[in-house]
């Protein structure tokens, strides 16, 4: 992708399916260490733009470093933003930072595979590129755009109906 926050439309339904198994914050940050190698060749004009760090292997050592990063960033974040605080602190758990990781360097790998002749997602063993052209460029940033937007009508639909069972428990439990 031209441009990392892209990657957050699928992530987004990812959210929106898998709720509070699934931490957007991790996912984000994956996107981002994802891209710090093409980002250094095209301040340094060295080395292969989508290198290493976009094939399945490097995408895999990528996730384990987004996890093990990005579950402690993702906490301070969350408590930046109010959504956690010093009393109640939200703590995400090792294996929703994992999740959240995997799921995001390999969507990566497949989505930049689709737009990019450069990707070689199965280096060593393949240098070859089934996806590439699958969609047109256009059609891909619809799509993650578009996706952004049903993840975020699921997400906040489940989230309203969950709370509306919530009172509606409430109300029941003091009719009694």
């Amino acid at each position: 992708m031209p441009f990392t926050p892209f990657h957050i439309g699928p992530g987004i339904v990812v959210k929106a399916i898998l709720q509070g198994s699934f931490s957007l914050m991790v996912f984000g940050w994956a996107q981002v260490v994802m891209d710090i190698q093409p980002l250094f060749v095209l301040v340094t004009g060295e080395g292969h733009l989508h290198g290493f760090s976009h094939t399945y292997i490097g995408a895999t050592l990528l996730a384990v470093i987004s996890a093990l990063s990005g579950k402690y960033l993702a906490e301070i974040g969350l408590r930046i933003v109010g959504i956690s605080k010093r009393d109640y602190p939200l703590k995400i758990k090792w294996w929703i930072a994992f999740l959240s990781a995997f799921i995001g360097t390999y969507s990566h790998v497949v989505l930049d595979s689709m737009m990019h002749s450069d990707v070689q997602p199965f280096f060593p063993w393949s240098q070859e590129n089934q996806l590439l052209g699958l969609i047109t460029v256009p059609q891909l940033h619809q799509l993650c755009l578009y996706s952004a937007l049903v993840g975020a009508i699921i997400y906040y639909s489940v989230q309203y109906l969950r709370k509306k069972g919530d009172l509606f428990k409430i109300c029941r439990h003091h009719q009694r």
